[in-house]
């Protein structure tokens, strides 16, 4: 239809005209709406994450309760589900507690496999009496099952009970026990494994391994509120080991902290996550200076403010490594095994035992002695020996260096003791290295250029029949979350494995923590029930694997010496006669996997 316009003219376009404003407003509107939408989802956004960033790290908890559910007065009975951020993600939303996409279902079946038993709650007005008190616990040993003596090959039980200091009845578990057997006429010792029944009562089982007498022991580590309080302390502040970085630029000198996971908004951080493993790393970005002209790493300290009434928790001689009596006798005799083969059930086997001072392996390793410089020559003619890790496999270089006369230390003009290390047997083709693990590594100042990852390193071993790998990682992670080891643990793992692959005859040999002295101004941060979570990681992580297992943990447990960071010459003795007798096995190389 046609119509006219104030001039008169028909136009039959008109309305199509303005049908097609109308169809443009339309659309248009729909687009401003979206971008109003769009906008208004990123400021909820944006508020949700500057929440989250403002409080995970600096002694916040909101992350930490969000991630585990975890109140810091009472552990957990069991590990709790892990963010799986990726591990080279913005430092704004890094985390101590993260795991890769990939690795979120493994690290939590890991969490579950080392969950500790519930513990008692810690209010600040908690009275010490109320605790366990070693002094008013007991153990019993438990009679033969069917009765009769004692014989090699069977298993003792000793049931433990515990006691607060009134003498009442413990009602949970989750204390931290130790359980051994000693003959130290002979030199023998086996470590027992402790079953809590998380009523109050335990047992310890020992395997029954020498002829003669066997001495029990039994020893309070620290009493459950103890747990519930170093538990507390990893969650609230899992960053209280810290480090530091000095960066130069000609006569310009900047010193900042650094950490796998520091507060601040990416722009005022710099990155180091390494870019083969994901393994993160962050230093705060100096005021003048530029990210690449970082120098050198160093330990920085430790900052946290434990409750100064916890610290009763911890006293040695009271609480803490403190023997617990025996209610009857506190030994038996042990007579030649039977010829029927008759014995008990047997419901645990140990890594091994000591007798005549002398470590003997129970994983089907004939454990040879190297008394001397020659014999440990002969052993490692032709080969090449590389460690790595912390200073507890720096001690097999030092042991190694120090007792064999034609092992020469080559002078790498390395930083105190964060290596690397190189010594040589021009003679007789021997080559021994040490390389400390990457950062997080409590180390006197070293160039930040040599902490460098293990699995990156061993990407560049050949391998073969004639290379033998040993690595000791766990002494630098107590004080932080388990997370951050599992996930280092996951990429030497990785790098193991593809090693290998590539070259199946190479030796590889992984050793597990082992229990230290105890400090109570280090307790908060290096205490034995940390590096027992590490130890129970490293076997789950490694079981199955091609690799050998140097059970330090029990080596050290089942020895009578004292316990110590850095275990002494009769223990790292017995610990390099394994790595050689795996090295050079009786009948032929003898390799497999590691054995649970």
């Amino acid at each position: 239809m046609e119509t006219k316009t104030k001039s008169g003219i028909k136009t039959p376009l008109l309305n199509e005209g303005r049908a097609s404003r109308n169809r443009c407003l339309m659309n248009c509107s729909f687009i401003l709406l979206f971008m109003v939408l769009s906008v208004v989802l990123f400021m909820l956004y944006y508020m949700d994450f500057s929440h989250q960033s403002s409080c995970t790290y600096g002694g916040k908890l909101c992350i930490f309760r969000k991630i585990t559910n975890i109140t810091p007065t009472k552990m957990a009975p069991k590990p709790n589900t892990i963010t799986p951020f990726g591990p080279t993600e913005p430092a704004s939303v890094c985390s101590f507690h993260s795991a890769s996409p990939e690795n979120a279902t493994e690290v939590n079946l890991l969490k579950e496999s080392i969950a500790w038993p519930e513990t008692p709650s810690v209010r600040p007005d908690f009275s010490l009496n109320d605790t366990s008190d070693p002094a008013h616990s007991t153990f019993t040993i438990l009679p033969r099952r069917g009765g009769g003596s004692w014989h090699i090959g069977d298993q003792l039980e000793v049931l433990i009970r515990v006691s607060d200091y009134r003498g009442r009845p413990r009602k949970s578990g989750g204390d931290l026990l130790y359980a051994r057997l000693q003959n130290r006429a002979v030199f023998a010792g086996v470590a027992g494994k402790v079953l809590d029944h998380r009523n109050g009562s335990y047992t310890a089982v020992f395997s029954l391994l020498w002829e003669g007498k066997a001495q029990v022991e039994v020893s309070l580590v620290h009493p459950s509120e103890a747990i519930t309080v170093l538990a507390k302390v990893t969650q609230e502040y899992p960053d209280r080991a810290y480090f530091l970085s000095v960066f130069r630029s000609g006569s310009v000198t900047e010193t900042v902290t650094c950490n796998v996971c520091l507060k601040g908004p990416k722009e005022k951080l710099c990155n180091y996550t390494d870019l083969h493993t994901g393994e993160p790393w962050f230093c705060y970005k100096p005021k003048k200076l530029t990210c690449d002209n970082r120098i050198t790493h160093s330990k920085g300290g430790f900052s946290f403010k434990p409750e100064s009434n916890e610290n009763q928790l911890f006293q040695r001689g009271v609480n803490m490594k403190v023997s617990i009596p025996s209610s009857g006798p506190s030994s038996i005799d042990i007579l030649p095994k039977l010829k029927d083969g008759t014995s008990d059930i047997v419901k645990t086997k140990p890594a091994g035992y000591y007798y005549q001072g002398a470590w003997r392996a129970l994983d089907g390793t004939t454990v040879r002695q190297f008394n001397n410089a020659s014999a440990r020559t002969q052993c490692l003619k032709g080969k090449v020996v590389h460690l790595y890790g912390d200073s507890t496999v720096r001690q097999f270089f030092e042991f190694l260096t120090g007792n064999t006369p034609d092992l020469k230390k080559f002078d790498l003009k390395s930083p105190g003791k964060a290596g690397p290390y190189m010594a040589l047997d021009y003679k007789n083709n021997i080559l021994l290295t040490y390389r400390c693990h990457g950062t997080p590594i409590l180390y006197t100042p070293m160039p930040a250029i040599e902490t460098r990852h293990i699995a990156t390193e061993l990407r560049t071993v050949a391998g073969g029949p004639d290379t033998v790998i040993v690595i000791s990682v766990w002494a630098h992670f107590t004080s932080f979350p388990i997370e951050v080891y599992i996930r280092r643990l996951l990429n030497i793992k990785r790098a193991v494995v593809q090693l290998l692959t590539r070259a199946p005859d190479t030796l590889v040999i992984i050793r597990t923590s082992n229990p230290k002295g105890s400090v109570l101004s280090e307790i908060r941060t290096s205490s034995d029930w940390y590096a027992l979570q590490c130890y129970k990681v490293l076997r789950e992580i490694f079981k199955g694997v091609n690799v050998q297992l140097l059970d330090a943990w029990e080596m050290c447990l089942a020895h009578h010496l004292p316990h110590s960071l850095h275990p002494q010459p009769a223990i790292i003795k017995n610990m390099i006669d394994v790595v050689l007798s795996h090295t050079c096995p009786l009948g032929g190389k003898s390799k497999g996997a590691t054995k649970q």
